[in-house]
């Protein structure tokens, strides 16, 4: 900033002196970390040290003046012995003011400003500072204002020597700062207003400056670096949700769940299942690769690009934006090629069975219009972000959830998530494992976006919001939210959502029909083994954590259970508010109905409930009316996913327990 508004400000302001320390730090020894409470002058007198504040490093020798804002980290290296004073102050600014000084100081505020130098004649400062400190060391009420007299003195001969020596002070990097303060206080329960607080500016400045940068909000921002730190303690301890929770700032588990779903897509519990059966390099994000990889030395934050890296005390290695640039290259090379090309398109066939062991083609890449300037018929299909328009017929489809139905409506993906390739159903089904061999790995969320890039997509669905932004730079992107908040729409829904961005709603309600009718023979089988009155409840045991499924909007077969079926659920399963409930072993009796479902019993912690006295004591279980059920190996089940060909091998999972449980 121009030292000429550093000067009108401090005209404009009152002081109040917060504290003056006399100092001294021997060889060997240094200051830490230690992020400043308020604006504050360092003024060394003697010896030679190292001084950052926050990135900026400077090597003091003898008399040296620096100034830094509220919430910058200060951190000292001596090489001998260092004596400094540390003034730390606070301003107000006076009202009335007129509009033009509020502007300046938002925009510009000096007392947030860094700046180090040495003084041409340092002596002269040297007399304020002692006088200064004297003067706090005794001060009495009258005292006070003969200290605030002293630090108008002080403060008069610094901006004099700055401006006879043309130093100029620097703004404070606040994007630096915010994302530091966050990595180091993630464990605390922050909000915007006190993360600007500590920071010394207002919250809507903060706000604005950050999603100017870094194109999100400082509070999504946390909520990522919170996100990943969970992953990191999921990975590498056995602590239970709770004790993450409390570990990562937020006040309970299903607090940290519900944070948890909406940054990474799956829930905690999910999460470690899914990389406990995958190898663990395939899906973690880059960040977390590398974190896990190699401990990498500290890296500076810098605004290239937005990319924004920062290393708090080993804890964490956070990357911001991947930049796209490079990709963009490939893309536009590749239709340009592309243009150029002959080759013909060609179309997918259909597939109608759910055992079929083959499925259509995987559509060649879109090479040009059979006439010359003849566009491809295009259809709008309306979103969460609007409307979109998008390829009547795509042929080369991407997505990083639905894979499943995809298949069921004849559409083979040329990529998606990584997850996807694996899942439990697809051998059950009688899915070709040549088909699936074609399908391109495009990693975890978000998904891998130089693959994406090459695979040239003409429609991308993307299920997690965060990541959408990135997509639609690379192709036609539809946002359809798998998850919504804890639960998930009812699993016909979904696959009509489905349907109708491709314009196939009649193959997907001739599909609903023939399950629908399956649903109903499933029942006549199963009648009278619930009996009239009798109630049922789902839990699942993960992580050493016990949850209870809701009658909607769950997961892990519920909707076969509560939806389909129509077993009747608990009255806690019906006033769930979202698709589960976090319970301790103590009130499962509240939510136990007359027959239990139990999901997950060989995970590991599972024997710490079925052997509890609590759970030997729930009727259900004296009468015998538990069903276990899951696989369990090590691609998973088909309650995990709730496409056709799930809900299909879920249905006759569910009636074949029950029978085999029929007295």
């Amino acid at each position: 900033m121009k030292l000429n508004d550093h000067i009108l400000l401090w005209n404009h302001v009152f002081i109040k002196v917060m504290d003056v320390r006399h100092e001294t730090l021997h060889k060997d020894k240094g200051l830490r970390n230690y992020r400043l409470p308020t604006s504050a002058f360092l003024y060394t007198i003697r010896g030679n040290a190292q001084i950052w504040l926050d990135q900026s490093v400077h090597k003091v020798e003898r008399f040296h003046v620096l100034h830094g804002g509220k919430g910058m980290c200060l951190n000292i290296v001596t090489e001998d012995e260092l004596e400094y004073y540390l003034i730390l102050y606070k301003t107000i600014l006076a009202l009335p003011s007129s509009r033009d000084i509020q502007q300046l100081l938002e925009r510009e505020n000096p007392f947030q400003c860094q700046y180090a130098f040495a003084p041409h004649q340092p002596l002269s400062l040297y007399d304020k500072v002692e006088l200064l400190e004297q003067a706090w060391r005794h001060s009495t009420e009258l005292g006070n204002i003969h200290v605030k007299a002293l630090l108008y003195q002080f403060v008069y001969e610094l901006l004099a020597q700055l401006h006879r020596q043309g130093i100029q002070p620097l703004k404070p990097d606040l994007m630096a700062q915010a994302v530091a303060y966050m990595h180091e206080h993630y464990r605390q329960p922050l909000t915007l207003e006190s993360i600007a607080e500590q920071l010394g500016c207002s919250a809507g400045h903060m706000s604005r400056t950050f999603k100017k940068h870094m194109h999100t909000s400082p509070i999504h921002y946390l909520g990522q670096v919170r996100a990943e730190r969970t992953m990191q303690l999921l990975m590498q301890t056995d602590a239970t949700l709770q004790e993450i929770a409390e570990r990562v700032g937020y006040p309970d588990a299903h607090s940290l769940s519900r944070s948890f779903k909406k940054y990474i897509g799956l829930s905690p519990v999910r999460f470690k299942k899914e990389r406990l059966q995958q190898s663990w390099h395939q899906d973690l994000p880059t960040t977390m690769l590398t974190y896990a990889v190699q401990q990498k030395p500290s890296r500076l934050y810098n605004d290239i690009d937005y990319q924004y890296r920062y290393k708090a005390r080993g804890d964490i290695h956070m990357q911001g934006r991947i930049k796209v640039t490079a990709m963009t290259v490939v893309l536009c090379l590749s239709l340009l090629l592309a243009a150029c090309s002959t080759q013909a398109n060609t179309t997918g066939g259909t597939q109608t069975e759910a055992n079929q062991t083959t499925a259509p083609t995987t559509g060649e890449k879109s090479n040009g219009d059979a006439q010359a300037g003849v566009q491809a018929k295009t259809r709008t299909v309306s979103t969460l972000k609007g409307d979109v328009e998008i390829p009547a017929e795509p042929k080369r489809v991407v997505s990083d959830q639905y894979m499943g139905h995809l298949l069921k409506l004849g559409i083979i993906p040329v990529g998606v998530r990584s997850f996807m390739l694996s899942e439990a159903w697809i051998e059950k089904a009688g899915i070709s494992k040549d088909l699936i061999a074609g399908i391109e790995d495009l990693g975890a969320f978000p998904m891998n976006l130089e693959k994406l890039t090459y695979l040239e997509p003409d429609l991308i669905i993307g299920s997690m919001e965060k990541n959408i932004e990135d997509y639609q730079k690379i192709g036609k992107t539809v946002f359809l939210p798998y998850w919504e908040g804890l639960s998930t729409a009812g699993p016909l829904e979904k696959f009509r959502r489905i349907s109708e961005i491709f314009g196939k709603e009649q193959q997907a309600e001739q599909w609903i029909t023939g399950y629908k009718q399956n649903v109903e023979d499933a029942k006549k089988k199963i009648a009278g083994i619930i009996k009239e009155g009798e109630t049922v409840s789902i839990v699942q045991v993960a992580n050493k954590t016990l949850y209870v499924l809701a009658a909607e909007g769950g997961n892990y077969g519920s909707s076969t259970i509560y939806e389909m079926l129509g077993l009747p659920p608990t009255k806690k399963a019906l006033d769930m508010k979202e698709g589960f409930e976090t319970i301790s072993l103590e009130v499962l009796p509240e939510y136990a109905g007359d027959h239990i479902f139990v999901y997950g019993s060989h995970d590991k912690g599972a024997n710490d409930v079925l052997n509890s006295s609590i759970w030997k004591g729930l009727a259900a279980v004296k009468k015998g009316n538990v069903y276990m059920y899951g696989s369990f190996d090590d691609k998973g089940d088909e309650f995990v996913m709730e496409d056709p060909y799930s809900l299909e091998l879920q249905l006759d999972s569910i009636v074949n327990l029950l029978l085999a449980n029929k007295k």
